[in-house]
């Protein structure tokens, strides 16, 4: 658990990102090629400050609700259905709910991952069901 204080839900939350990057934690940063802060767990909304290290690997997952990655510093490609997708500062990729991807950094890198959970419908986890009225 994190020695940090402080908010990730309420009616307003502010966030100075250059800020919240030097939270990263190093020693994980540096032990697993990776480390990551949560900002935000607010309803059904996540975003999380994450952190590769130099040749650092995300490995290939996928979740239930749309993702997006928005690149702060440094360098990454993300691999989805067979295509790479280079990213620097400034860019940002969106990922359909289901759609599994992998990222891994040549010289390291920092980015915000915002992802929206989808509700569980009808006792299975991460699936929505249209409702019909009658």
């Amino acid at each position: 658990m994190s020695s940090l204080k402080r908010e990730t839900s309420g009616p307003v939350l502010f966030h100075r990102l250059s800020r919240d990057e030097l939270t990263l934690d190093a020693a994980l940063l540096k032990d697993h090629g990776r480390t990551a802060r949560t900002l935000v767990k607010e309803g059904a909304l996540r975003i999380t400050l994450m952190g590769l290290s130099q040749g650092g690997v995300l490995p290939e997952h996928s979740g239930a609700g749309p993702v997006s990655i928005h690149m702060l510093r440094g360098d990454v490609i993300f691999t989805a259905l067979g295509i790479e997708h280079p990213l620097s500062a400034g860019d940002v990729l969106v990922f359909a709910g289901g759609v599994s991807h992998a990222a891994r950094s040549q010289s390291g890198c920092v980015f915000l991952l915002t992802v929206a959970h989808v509700p569980a419908m009808d006792g299975e986890p991460g699936k929505s069901a249209a409702r019909s009225e009658s």
